[in-house]
Protein backbone atom coordinates (compact mmCIF):
# COMPACT_ATOMS: atom_id res chain seq x y z
CA UNK A 1 0.00 0.00 0.00
CA UNK A 2 1.30 3.47 -0.93
CA UNK A 3 1.99 5.98 1.78
CA UNK A 4 -0.12 8.67 0.10
CA UNK A 5 -3.19 9.76 2.03
CA UNK A 6 -6.15 7.47 1.38
CA UNK A 7 -9.74 7.32 2.46
CA UNK A 8 -10.06 5.01 5.43
CA UNK A 9 -12.13 1.86 5.09
CA UNK A 10 -15.13 1.88 7.41
CA UNK A 11 -15.30 -1.27 9.53
CA UNK A 12 -17.63 -2.84 12.08
CA UNK A 13 -16.75 -4.68 15.28
CA UNK A 14 -18.80 -7.74 16.22
CA UNK A 15 -18.96 -8.51 19.93
CA UNK A 16 -17.90 -4.93 20.62
CA UNK A 17 -18.64 -4.94 24.37
CA UNK A 18 -16.48 -8.00 25.15
CA UNK A 19 -12.82 -7.98 26.12
CA UNK A 20 -11.53 -8.74 22.60
CA UNK A 21 -14.04 -6.31 21.07
CA UNK A 22 -12.73 -3.58 23.34
CA UNK A 23 -9.16 -4.41 22.35
CA UNK A 24 -10.19 -4.06 18.70
CA UNK A 25 -11.48 -0.58 19.51
CA UNK A 26 -8.25 0.54 21.18
CA UNK A 27 -6.17 -0.79 18.26
CA UNK A 28 -8.40 0.65 15.53
CA UNK A 29 -9.31 4.01 17.10
CA UNK A 30 -6.41 5.78 15.35
CA UNK A 31 -5.61 3.25 12.65
CA UNK A 32 -4.31 4.76 9.38
CA UNK A 33 -6.27 2.38 7.13
CA UNK A 34 -9.47 1.52 9.03
CA UNK A 35 -12.18 3.56 10.76
CA UNK A 36 -14.62 2.07 13.27
CA UNK A 37 -18.08 3.00 11.97
CA UNK A 38 -20.40 0.32 13.41
CA UNK A 39 -20.57 -1.69 16.62
CA UNK A 40 -22.51 -4.93 17.11
CA UNK A 41 -23.38 -6.60 20.40
CA UNK A 42 -26.16 -8.54 22.10
CA UNK A 43 -29.80 -7.58 22.42
CA UNK A 44 -29.31 -6.11 25.92
CA UNK A 45 -26.91 -3.51 24.46
CA UNK A 46 -28.53 -2.83 21.09
CA UNK A 47 -30.18 0.53 20.52
CA UNK A 48 -28.09 2.30 23.16
CA UNK A 49 -24.87 4.27 22.86
CA UNK A 50 -21.72 2.21 23.25
CA UNK A 51 -20.42 4.35 26.10
CA UNK A 52 -23.66 3.78 27.96
CA UNK A 53 -23.59 -0.02 27.88
CA UNK A 54 -19.94 -1.14 27.84
CA UNK A 55 -18.04 -2.12 30.99
CA UNK A 56 -14.80 -0.56 29.75
CA UNK A 57 -11.65 -2.43 30.80
CA UNK A 58 -8.82 -0.37 29.34
CA UNK A 59 -6.89 2.27 31.30
CA UNK A 60 -7.41 4.75 28.45
CA UNK A 61 -10.91 6.26 28.11
CA UNK A 62 -13.29 5.17 25.37
CA UNK A 63 -12.62 7.20 22.22
CA UNK A 64 -15.37 9.84 22.27
CA UNK A 65 -16.56 9.28 18.71
CA UNK A 66 -16.81 5.51 19.23
CA UNK A 67 -18.52 5.88 22.61
CA UNK A 68 -21.30 7.83 20.91
CA UNK A 69 -22.05 5.11 18.33
CA UNK A 70 -25.37 3.29 18.68
CA UNK A 71 -24.91 -0.45 19.17
CA UNK A 72 -26.55 -2.70 16.57
CA UNK A 73 -27.84 -6.27 16.67
CA UNK A 74 -26.11 -9.16 14.88
CA UNK A 75 -29.19 -9.45 12.68
CA UNK A 76 -28.94 -5.82 11.51
CA UNK A 77 -27.75 -4.91 8.04
CA UNK A 78 -24.27 -3.40 8.12
CA UNK A 79 -22.89 -0.90 5.64
CA UNK A 80 -19.26 -1.78 6.46
CA UNK A 81 -17.89 -4.58 4.35
CA UNK A 82 -14.93 -5.36 6.64
CA UNK A 83 -15.91 -6.83 10.02
CA UNK A 84 -13.67 -7.58 12.99
CA UNK A 85 -15.18 -10.32 15.14
CA UNK A 86 -14.57 -10.71 18.86
CA UNK A 87 -17.76 -12.72 19.27
CA UNK A 88 -18.00 -15.45 21.88
CA UNK A 89 -17.63 -18.91 20.35
CA UNK A 90 -21.12 -19.84 21.56
CA UNK A 91 -22.66 -17.52 18.94
CA UNK A 92 -19.84 -16.69 16.51
CA UNK A 93 -20.21 -19.60 14.09
CA UNK A 94 -23.57 -18.82 12.53
CA UNK A 95 -23.26 -15.04 12.78
CA UNK A 96 -19.87 -14.90 11.05
CA UNK A 97 -20.95 -17.37 8.36
CA UNK A 98 -24.11 -15.37 7.69
CA UNK A 99 -22.20 -12.11 7.24
CA UNK A 100 -19.69 -13.81 4.93
CA UNK A 101 -22.55 -15.14 2.80
CA UNK A 102 -23.83 -11.57 2.50
CA UNK A 103 -20.49 -10.49 1.02
CA UNK A 104 -18.68 -9.22 4.12
CA UNK A 105 -15.02 -9.90 4.87
CA UNK A 106 -14.98 -11.29 8.41
CA UNK A 107 -11.69 -11.06 10.29
CA UNK A 108 -12.39 -13.45 13.14
CA UNK A 109 -10.73 -14.08 16.48
CA UNK A 110 -13.24 -16.83 17.33
CA UNK A 111 -12.42 -20.53 17.17
CA UNK A 112 -15.46 -21.67 15.18
CA UNK A 113 -14.15 -21.59 11.60
CA UNK A 114 -10.40 -22.01 12.17
CA UNK A 115 -10.14 -25.61 11.02
CA UNK A 116 -12.54 -25.44 8.05
CA UNK A 117 -11.10 -26.59 4.72
CA UNK A 118 -11.39 -23.25 2.89
CA UNK A 119 -10.73 -20.87 5.81
CA UNK A 120 -7.18 -19.62 6.36
CA UNK A 121 -5.77 -19.71 9.90
CA UNK A 122 -3.06 -17.10 9.80
CA UNK A 123 -0.08 -15.63 11.61
CA UNK A 124 1.23 -13.45 8.74
CA UNK A 125 4.91 -13.78 9.63
CA UNK A 126 4.53 -17.57 9.62
CA UNK A 127 2.11 -18.38 6.79
CA UNK A 128 0.95 -15.26 4.93
CA UNK A 129 0.61 -17.36 1.77
CA UNK A 130 -2.40 -19.11 3.38
CA UNK A 131 -4.36 -15.88 2.88
CA UNK A 132 -4.64 -16.93 -0.75
CA UNK A 133 -7.49 -19.10 0.52
CA UNK A 134 -9.34 -15.87 1.41
CA UNK A 135 -8.72 -14.54 -2.09
CA UNK A 136 -10.27 -17.76 -3.39
CA UNK A 137 -13.26 -17.30 -1.09
CA UNK A 138 -13.78 -13.77 -2.40
CA UNK A 139 -13.59 -14.89 -6.04
CA UNK A 140 -16.22 -17.59 -5.50
CA UNK A 141 -18.47 -16.31 -2.69
CA UNK A 142 -17.78 -12.53 -2.70
CA UNK A 143 -17.42 -12.75 1.07
CA UNK A 144 -14.75 -14.39 3.21
CA UNK A 145 -13.77 -15.53 6.69
CA UNK A 146 -10.17 -15.17 7.86
CA UNK A 147 -9.14 -16.42 11.29
CA UNK A 148 -6.25 -15.90 13.67
CA UNK A 149 -5.34 -18.75 16.02
CA UNK A 150 -5.68 -19.51 19.69
CA UNK A 151 -3.62 -17.07 21.78
CA UNK A 152 -0.98 -19.66 22.70
CA UNK A 153 -0.62 -20.76 19.08
CA UNK A 154 -0.20 -17.18 17.86
CA UNK A 155 2.86 -16.80 20.11
CA UNK A 156 4.18 -20.31 19.47
CA UNK A 157 3.78 -20.25 15.68
CA UNK A 158 5.60 -16.94 15.37
CA UNK A 159 8.64 -18.39 17.17
CA UNK A 160 8.55 -21.87 15.59
CA UNK A 161 7.94 -20.88 11.96
CA UNK A 162 11.54 -19.76 11.27
CA UNK A 163 12.86 -22.88 13.04
CA UNK A 164 10.59 -25.19 11.07
CA UNK A 165 11.61 -23.52 7.83
CA UNK A 166 15.31 -23.80 8.60
CA UNK A 167 15.58 -27.13 10.43
CA UNK A 168 12.21 -28.96 10.02
CA UNK A 169 10.56 -29.67 13.35
CA UNK A 170 9.81 -33.29 14.24
CA UNK A 171 8.52 -32.92 17.81
CA UNK A 172 7.19 -30.02 19.89
CA UNK A 173 6.32 -30.07 23.58
CA UNK A 174 4.81 -26.93 25.10
CA UNK A 175 3.52 -26.00 28.55
CA UNK A 176 1.59 -22.73 28.70
CA UNK A 177 1.12 -20.51 31.76
CA UNK A 178 -1.86 -18.45 30.63
CA UNK A 179 -2.98 -15.07 31.93
CA UNK A 180 -6.40 -14.38 33.44
CA UNK A 181 -7.33 -12.07 30.56
CA UNK A 182 -7.25 -15.05 28.23
CA UNK A 183 -10.51 -16.20 29.80
CA UNK A 184 -12.31 -12.96 28.90
CA UNK A 185 -14.21 -10.81 31.38
CA UNK A 186 -15.13 -11.54 34.17
CA UNK A 187 -12.98 -14.61 33.54
CA UNK A 188 -11.97 -16.99 36.31
CA UNK A 189 -13.39 -16.50 39.81
CA UNK A 190 -10.89 -14.97 42.24
CA UNK A 191 -11.69 -17.74 44.70
CA UNK A 192 -10.38 -20.31 42.20
CA UNK A 193 -7.25 -18.51 41.05
CA UNK A 194 -5.97 -16.35 43.92
CA UNK A 195 -2.70 -17.91 45.19
CA UNK A 196 -3.40 -20.83 42.91
CA UNK A 197 -2.73 -22.43 39.50
CA UNK A 198 -5.46 -24.18 37.51
CA UNK A 199 -4.10 -27.21 35.61
CA UNK A 200 -6.93 -27.40 33.07
CA UNK A 201 -8.37 -25.01 30.47
CA UNK A 202 -11.32 -26.47 28.56
CA UNK A 203 -10.54 -27.39 24.92
CA UNK A 204 -7.21 -25.55 25.03
CA UNK A 205 -4.73 -28.37 24.51
CA UNK A 206 -6.41 -29.86 21.40
CA UNK A 207 -6.60 -26.35 19.89
CA UNK A 208 -2.89 -25.79 20.43
CA UNK A 209 -1.96 -29.14 18.90
CA UNK A 210 -4.31 -28.94 15.91
CA UNK A 211 -3.97 -25.27 15.00
CA UNK A 212 -0.17 -25.22 15.07
CA UNK A 213 -0.05 -28.07 12.57
CA UNK A 214 -2.37 -26.21 10.17
CA UNK A 215 -0.46 -22.92 10.39
CA UNK A 216 2.96 -24.50 9.79
CA UNK A 217 1.58 -26.72 7.05
CA UNK A 218 1.04 -25.79 3.40
CA UNK A 219 -1.70 -24.35 1.20
CA UNK A 220 -2.15 -24.89 -2.52
CA UNK A 221 -5.02 -23.40 -4.51
CA UNK A 222 -7.36 -26.15 -5.63
CA UNK A 223 -5.87 -28.62 -3.15
CA UNK A 224 -6.43 -26.86 0.16
CA UNK A 225 -4.43 -27.17 3.37
CA UNK A 226 -2.00 -29.92 4.37
CA UNK A 227 -0.91 -30.08 8.01
CA UNK A 228 2.72 -30.10 9.06
CA UNK A 229 3.75 -33.63 9.98
CA UNK A 230 5.56 -33.02 13.28
CA UNK A 231 4.10 -34.18 16.61
CA UNK A 232 2.82 -31.69 19.20
CA UNK A 233 2.12 -32.26 22.89
CA UNK A 234 0.55 -29.37 24.85
CA UNK A 235 -0.23 -28.80 28.53
CA UNK A 236 -2.13 -25.63 29.46
CA UNK A 237 -2.40 -23.92 32.87
CA UNK A 238 -4.21 -20.77 34.06
CA UNK A 239 -2.06 -18.60 36.35
CA UNK A 240 -2.74 -15.37 38.32
CA UNK A 241 -1.14 -12.98 35.79
CA UNK A 242 -3.23 -10.22 34.16
CA UNK A 243 -1.66 -10.01 30.68
CA UNK A 244 0.83 -12.24 28.90
CA UNK A 245 1.09 -15.96 28.23
CA UNK A 246 4.42 -17.61 29.13
CA UNK A 247 5.40 -20.81 27.31
CA UNK A 248 7.99 -23.45 28.12
CA UNK A 249 8.92 -25.13 24.83
CA UNK A 250 11.02 -28.15 23.87
CA UNK A 251 11.71 -29.10 20.25
CA UNK A 252 13.38 -31.77 18.15
CA UNK A 253 14.46 -31.04 14.57
CA UNK A 254 15.32 -33.15 11.56
CA UNK A 255 18.32 -31.01 10.65
CA UNK A 256 20.54 -30.56 13.68
CA UNK A 257 21.05 -26.96 14.78
CA UNK A 258 23.42 -25.22 17.13
CA UNK A 259 22.38 -22.56 19.60
CA UNK A 260 23.73 -19.88 17.29
CA UNK A 261 21.81 -21.40 14.35
CA UNK A 262 18.54 -21.03 16.26
CA UNK A 263 19.33 -17.50 17.40
CA UNK A 264 20.26 -16.56 13.84
CA UNK A 265 16.95 -17.97 12.55
CA UNK A 266 15.05 -15.84 15.07
CA UNK A 267 17.06 -12.74 14.14
CA UNK A 268 16.19 -13.29 10.48
CA UNK A 269 12.49 -13.96 11.17
CA UNK A 270 10.30 -12.17 8.66
CA UNK A 271 8.22 -9.14 9.57
CA UNK A 272 5.69 -7.28 7.41
CA UNK A 273 7.22 -3.78 7.21
CA UNK A 274 4.50 -2.32 4.98
CA UNK A 275 1.80 -2.98 7.59
CA UNK A 276 0.94 -0.51 10.38
CA UNK A 277 0.59 -3.16 13.12
CA UNK A 278 3.74 -5.07 12.27
CA UNK A 279 6.49 -4.90 14.90
CA UNK A 280 10.01 -3.97 13.84
CA UNK A 281 11.24 -7.15 15.52
CA UNK A 282 9.20 -10.36 15.56
CA UNK A 283 11.31 -12.32 18.07
CA UNK A 284 13.37 -10.57 20.73
CA UNK A 285 15.85 -12.80 22.57
CA UNK A 286 16.84 -11.95 26.14
CA UNK A 287 20.24 -13.14 27.35
CA UNK A 288 19.33 -12.53 31.02
CA UNK A 289 18.49 -15.75 32.87
CA UNK A 290 15.27 -14.38 34.39
CA UNK A 291 13.71 -13.00 31.23
CA UNK A 292 11.24 -12.75 29.61
CA UNK A 293 8.71 -11.82 32.31
CA UNK A 294 5.09 -10.68 31.79
CA UNK A 295 5.46 -7.73 34.16
CA UNK A 296 8.50 -6.37 32.31
CA UNK A 297 8.26 -7.55 28.72
CA UNK A 298 4.67 -8.13 27.61
CA UNK A 299 4.28 -4.77 25.81
CA UNK A 300 7.45 -5.10 23.73
CA UNK A 301 6.72 -3.98 20.18
CA UNK A 302 3.37 -2.54 21.33
CA UNK A 303 2.38 -6.06 22.34
CA UNK A 304 3.15 -7.59 18.92
CA UNK A 305 6.72 -8.80 19.52
CA UNK A 306 7.25 -12.31 20.92
CA UNK A 307 9.94 -12.48 23.61
CA UNK A 308 12.24 -15.48 23.94
CA UNK A 309 14.87 -16.55 26.44
CA UNK A 310 16.72 -19.40 28.18
CA UNK A 311 17.63 -21.28 25.00
CA UNK A 312 19.50 -24.37 26.16
CA UNK A 313 20.05 -28.03 25.39
CA UNK A 314 17.22 -30.45 26.19
CA UNK A 315 18.15 -33.88 27.56
CA UNK A 316 14.99 -35.46 26.05
CA UNK A 317 14.54 -33.58 22.76
CA UNK A 318 17.09 -31.21 21.19
CA UNK A 319 16.51 -27.69 22.54
CA UNK A 320 14.27 -25.93 25.06
CA UNK A 321 13.44 -22.27 25.65
CA UNK A 322 10.94 -19.81 27.11
CA UNK A 323 8.49 -17.61 25.16
CA UNK A 324 6.22 -14.74 26.16
CA UNK A 325 3.54 -12.96 24.18
CA UNK A 326 0.68 -10.56 24.80
CA UNK A 327 -2.40 -12.75 24.68
CA UNK A 328 -5.01 -10.10 23.79
CA UNK A 329 -2.80 -8.19 21.31
CA UNK A 330 -0.47 -10.59 19.46
CA UNK A 331 -2.66 -13.51 20.55
CA UNK A 332 -6.04 -11.98 19.71
CA UNK A 333 -7.13 -8.56 18.40
CA UNK A 334 -3.69 -7.39 17.29
CA UNK A 335 -3.13 -10.56 15.31
CA UNK A 336 -6.52 -10.17 13.65
CA UNK A 337 -5.81 -6.54 12.72
CA UNK A 338 -2.48 -7.61 11.21
CA UNK A 339 -4.32 -10.26 9.16
CA UNK A 340 -6.71 -7.61 7.85
CA UNK A 341 -3.84 -5.30 6.95
CA UNK A 342 -2.02 -8.04 5.08
CA UNK A 343 -5.15 -9.12 3.20
CA UNK A 344 -5.96 -5.53 2.23
CA UNK A 345 -2.38 -4.95 1.07
CA UNK A 346 -2.51 -8.23 -0.91
CA UNK A 347 -5.81 -7.37 -2.59
CA UNK A 348 -4.73 -3.86 -3.51
CA UNK A 349 -1.56 -5.21 -5.12
CA UNK A 350 -3.30 -7.83 -7.26
CA UNK A 351 -3.17 -7.33 -11.03
CA UNK A 352 -6.97 -7.74 -11.16
CA UNK A 353 -8.41 -6.19 -8.04
CA UNK A 354 -11.63 -7.61 -6.60
CA UNK A 355 -14.17 -5.18 -5.18
CA UNK A 356 -13.07 -4.91 -1.54
CA UNK A 357 -14.42 -1.63 -0.20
Amino acid sequence: MKKTKQTKIKVAILGATGAVGQRFITLLANHPWFEVAELVASERSAGKSYGQVVHWLDAQPIPEKIGALTVKLPSDKLTSRWLFSGLDAAVAGDIEADYAKKGHIVISNSKNHRMERDVPLVVPEANADHLEAAVQQLSVKHGAIITNPNCVVAILAAALAPLHQAFKLTKVMVTSLQAISGAGYPGVAAWDLASNVLPFIKDEEPKVEGELAKILGTYKAGQGFSNADFKVSASCYRVPVLQGHSLSVSIATQKKASQEDILAAWRKAKVCPKLPSSPKELIHYYTEACRPQPLLDVMLGDGMTVSAGRLRKCSVLDWKFSLLGHNTIRGAAGGAVLNAEYLLWRLQNMATKPCIL
